[in-house]
């Protein structure tokens, strides 16, 4: 039997990867690592990612971390007619390569962490107000180019099919909802349409923290 192990549970980042595993149907084993706990800093874990963050995915002798790239090992690996999380043509993947980018760098670490950070953990990393406002603004605004491009109303970024440019999306925007960052109506109808079409509701459940 395939020897295939996700570490992490809890996060918007963590989800991510349970979500990209149940909808390619690949069976796997959870390791309920939790974020900034004792076991990340362990020997066991620190050998698997350097880093002592989740999510890592130990897929038989591959080892990944960082859940856009795990999502792309994922969705590149298993990629089959039956089950797929890529667009098929050239455009289509420029496409999709494109709104990873955007999804991890502009929504996720630009703005959304930077909230994490001093908002959810100022303990450790202060408080900073000014560095939160301006986060908030750009998120609504990179928000709001990510819903100019959508207002035709599809149901996926790409189209008619589920990619993982979508599981990226709707987790960072569950992170906003959390952080209390507006977006517009139409990333609200776009995610409210994916929750009821996907395996979304598993993929909480299983990302679920003890």
């Amino acid at each position: 039997m395939h020897d295939r192990t996700l570490w992490g549970v809890g996060t918007p980042r963590t989800f991510r990867i349970h979500w990209a595993l149940i909808e390619l149907a690949l069976p796997y084993k959870t390791r309920p690592l939790e974020t900034r706990t004792a076991p990340t800093a362990s020997a066991e874990y620190r050998k698997l990612n350097i880093t002592g963050k989740i999510p890592t995915l130990v897929d038989g002798d591959t080892t990944v971390s960082e859940s856009s790239a795990i999502i792309n090992y994922l969705a590149t690996k298993y990629d089959s007619t039956e089950r797929s999380l890529l667009p098929r043509d050239i455009r289509s993947i420029a496409a999709y390569h494109e709104w990873m980018s955007f999804i991890s760098t502009e929504l996720d670490a630009t703005s959304l962490y930077v909230l994490r950070r001093h908002e959810g953990l100022p303990h450790i990393y202060g408080y900073a107000p000014t560095a939160c406002a301006a986060a908030r603004a750009y998120f609504t605004r990179m928000a709001l180019a990510a819903a100019e491009r959508i207002k035709d109303g599809r149901t996926f970024l790409l189209g008619t099919k589920l990619t993982g440019a979508d599981i990226m999306m709707v987790s960072t925007l569950d992170w906003a909802d959390h952080c209390e960052c507006e977006y517009p109506s139409v990333l609200r109808a776009y995610r409210e349409q994916i929750v009821a079409q996907t395996s979304y509701p598993q993929a909480v459940h299983a990302n679920k923290a003890t």
